[in-house]
């Protein structure tokens, strides 16, 4: 298994919803703190979003997606002035075809899934991203419109089985959000997350995941990655901003049973 797939099961992700809303003209709602990982799609529209403790909205535009995975409280609006309205009244609202729709629908189309996590390093994980993760490139958000397009399908034409398609469909896309999001942290991203997208660093996680009873040494590790004890140790500091002995001391790493 490679480390990102093993993160997250060992985080034991579970979508508890997933499914559609579409609004109608102008409107402002209001959504509380969550657990886990909320993850939205803005099939069609623009509207913005505003996160509690982030300074500048974000403007989303057709196609957007974006991660909200540290659970503050946040408003999706047409209008920034506008009057908020409880997220309560929208989920509140008549469904048709699996989607709310909330003032006639028509502006706005959303596809959404919201994950919680049973595992015990959940915060290992949460605490290594930012409150958003906005996928906005537009080849970005190509890799994702296949899955996307098959999320609308179910939650518009529901068809036996269709939670269980729509729940895997969430998980993969947020698995690929987060590839995405590593891919781009490749450029300058640091912490253990952004190390998985290192091939080397990578491939000296992976061994360590693979099998978390050896007590694995530096050198080992460091010819895992095909590279000198200090070159490793350097790179790794760089990638992860830590040395590896802190790292392990400061629990950063879900594997147990490492020497250094």
């Amino acid at each position: 298994m490679d480390p990102l797939s093993d993160v997250l099961s060992l985080l034991k992700p579970r979508t508890y919803m997933s499914g559609a809303f579409d609004a109608g003209g102008k409107v402002a709602v209001q959504f509380p703190r969550h657990d886990g990982i909320k993850c939205y799609a803005l099939v069609s529209g623009q509207c913005w979003l505003k996160v509690d403790g982030v300074p500048e909205p974000v403007r989303l535009q057709n196609g957007d997606c974006f991660l909200l995975p540290r659970g503050r409280a946040f408003r999706l609006a047409s209008d920034l002035d506008l009057e908020l309205v409880d997220y309560r009244i929208v989920i509140s609202a008549p469904t048709r075809g699996g989607i709310r729709r909330y003032n006639g629908g028509g502006d706005c189309f959303f596809v959404r899934g919201h994950f919680t996590f049973t595992g015990s390093h959940a915060g290992i994980l949460l605490k290594m991203l930012p409150p958003i993760v906005h996928i906005r490139k537009e080849s970005d958000r190509a890799a994702l419109r296949w899955s996307l397009n098959l999320m609308m399908q179910e939650v518009r034409d529901p068809q036996p089985g269709g939670f269980l398609v729509a729940q895997h469909l969430a998980h993969m896309i947020l698995v690929k959000a987060l590839r995405l999001y590593l891919e781009e942290g490749a450029r300058g991203g640091v912490g253990w997350l952004f190390a998985l997208a290192d091939k080397q660093i990578s491939a000296a996680i992976g061994a360590i995941h693979d099998d978390p009873a050896h007590r694995w040494t530096l050198h080992e590790l460091a010819k895992r990655a095909g590279m000198s004890r200090s070159t490793f140790a350097l790179r790794f500091k760089e990638k992860v901003g830590e040395s590896p002995i802190e790292y392990l001391r400061d629990g950063g790493c879900c594997s147990r049973g490492i020497d250094w």
